[in-house]
């Protein structure tokens, strides 16, 4: 049997501590079906393309660990296929310290936060910089988004886990917001203009 895919964060150190902190025995009964999942599920690819906002976590070959913020609209963040997730990297402040990191140590984490929903997906993986594929590119820009795309960033998933929504605040996008309230007040116009109507017929 090949080691569980929860292996990649539950190093025998993270094991110690959970058998020393009662833990382990749970966790344990996990990783005799295999750990946490290893493809992309058609549910995660929904959760996954739905996301306006994602923080990407790399660490150079010293180990400095270093967490950057990617953005863009719903569907910025394209699944190609069930092991790989991949998005345009739009211009910044040109610091390029995740695309540094990568050219050193692949390894990545990608951390996706739903408070609407009070959940939290966590994705490890290796990530690498693509340049010059503008086929590529042109399938991975958004239609319309006002944003300078300089590259491309491949993910290919190892494994993922979904956190319980302990302590997670549930807050809501703007835009979301608006639109509820827009409809609300669409609907209470029409009650009104109903209500007039119903007035003028006594």
């Amino acid at each position: 049997m090949s080691d569980p895919t929860s292996n990649i964060a539950f190093t025998a150190a993270v094991k110690a501590i959970q058998a020393r902190k009662g833990s382990r025995h749970a966790y344990a009964r996990m990783e005799e079906g295999g750990g946490w999942e290893r493809v992309i599920t058609p549910e995660l690819k929904e959760e996954i393309e739905a996301q306006i906002s994602v923080m990407l976590a790399t660490a150079n070959a010293a180990g400095q660990p270093y967490v950057q913020h990617r953005g863009g609209p719903r569907g910025f963040l394209h699944v190609l296929d069930e092991q790989t997730i991949a998005f345009a990297d739009f211009a910044g402040n040109r610091q390029y310290i995740t695309q540094g990191n990568l050219g050193e140590n692949p390894q990545a984490f990608l951390f996706l936060m739903d408070y609407a929903e009070r959940r939290r997906i966590k994705i490890w993986g290796r990530a690498r910089v693509v340049e010059g594929d503008a086929v590529l590119m042109a399938r991975l820009m958004p239609e319309g988004y006002a944003a300078r795309p300089e590259q491309v960033i491949l993910f290919s998933v190892e494994a993922w886990d979904v956190n319980c929504p302990k302590h997670i605040p549930q807050r809501f996008e703007a835009a979301d917001v608006l639109a509820a309230i827009q409809s609300r007040d669409e609907r209470i116009a029409d009650l009104e203009r109903r209500l007039a109507e119903l007035g003028r017929r006594d």
